[in-house]
């Protein structure tokens, strides 16, 4: 089925472009981010009701407690939230990133809510699995494939490498930018998806609120299409082009290089008045390619994607973090977690998504 000619523009740019090489941070790695006297640090202590976690002879289980070994008892963990800015009910939305970003999207909808990365558009895209949303499609799950995503669709310079769409068989092929949550498709149909992911992608210059999740920090390059990629490449093609891709553990600065990349096409081409909230997905690692223990692995990537997101909010005023990671893994393990103890279940999902709500719409 083919697309409507407003996506020929985007598909028009599909050719091969070089390896994006990200923004660095303009300050230091080793200068501490926040430094203050001891009057304004002794001002915070007194200012914040959530800064201890424990004293003696207080009930464990009081239900009203207010220290962090008492509010842990508690099914659902609720963080105190204190955010820069408020969003506004008329503002428009865009979720960029995993799993928490299609929550986001349909509790936005919900409320009635403009969503600009919910694109009617993309219900003609039917999942190969029907008890999964045909919208897990545009999942971001590194900061290379965010950058790229926006870089493709805002920068009039960045064109999409072509060369990375590989074919599989005969009649399909694959685009490793998205996700395999479609079944594959012929050439015409591949290209036609990712010229519409690049016009709805685009939308995200007409939005105040971003929310941008990030997933993981172990990242594939495509050697031949010198670009990094959004996921592990289909398993026939590690065996039938083994130096194609190289396998990356990417780091603090690099990924952080890349959120300020982020910032700066937002800022140059998004909203004039454009706020960025950042979140981390809590969903662990299914593999990890290194050779680490999966548990260790999965730790070492979500401490540091989250060291990055309060970095990068730290640095901006438009830019804040929002603590879903934190709300899943500091919840009742027995009501998060389904029984692979990877997903988690609605109801914690939905608990993180109304604070959200709660504490940033007016």
């Amino acid at each position: 089925m083919a697309l409507k000619s407003s996506y020929a523009m985007a598909e028009a740019r599909i050719s091969k472009m070089p390896l994006s090489t990200p923004q660095r941070p303009s300050r230091p790695l080793t200068e501490s981010r926040y430094v203050t006297t001891t009057p304004e640090a002794l001002r915070n202590y007194q200012a914040n009701e959530a800064r201890t976690w424990y004293k003696d002879s207080v009930d464990a289980n009081d239900p009203a407690g207010k220290y962090a070994f008492q509010r842990l008892r508690k099914t659902w963990f609720t963080p105190e939230i204190s955010p820069k800015f408020e969003l506004r009910r008329d503002d428009k939305f865009y979720a960029i990133g995993s799993c928490f970003a299609r929550g986001l999207e349909n509790a936005l909808a919900q409320h009635q809510m403009t969503v600009e990365s919910a694109a009617p558009e993309f219900a003609r895209l039917q999942a190969a699995n029907k008890e999964v949303s045909g919208l897990g499609f545009t999942n971001k799950y590194n900061t290379y494939s965010i950058l790229n995503e926006l870089r493709w669709a805002l920068d009039p310079d960045a064109e999409f490498p072509r060369e990375s769409i590989v074919q599989l068989t005969e009649t399909t092929w694959d685009d490793p930018h998205t996700t395999p949550t479609l079944e594959f498709a012929d050439l015409q149909e591949t290209l036609e998806r990712r010229a519409l992911m690049q016009a709805v992608t685009k939308r995200i210059e007409n939005c105040r609120a971003v929310i941008l999740t990030l997933g993981l920090a172990e990242v594939w390059r495509d050697v031949k299409a010198d670009v990094f990629i959004n996921r592990t490449p289909i398993p026939s093609l590690l065996k039938t082009e083994p130096h194609r891709y190289e396998f990356h553990l990417t780091g603090f600065a690099e990924n952080l290089a890349n959120l300020e990349a982020i910032h700066a096409l937002l800022t140059q081409y998004g909203h004039r008045d454009v706020h960025i909230v950042v979140t981390v997905s809590p969903v662990p690692l299914m593999n990890t390619f290194s050779s680490m223990d999966i548990v260790v692995a999965n730790t070492w990537a979500k401490s540091l994607l989250r060291a990055v997101a309060q970095e990068w909010a730290t640095a901006h005023s438009n830019v804040d973090y929002f603590p879903s990671y934190e709300i899943v893994q500091n919840s009742d393990r027995a009501e998060v977690w389904e029984t692979d103890l990877r997903h988690v279940k609605g109801a914690v999902a939905l608990h993180a998504i109304e604070l959200f709500l709660r504490n940033y719409l007016e």
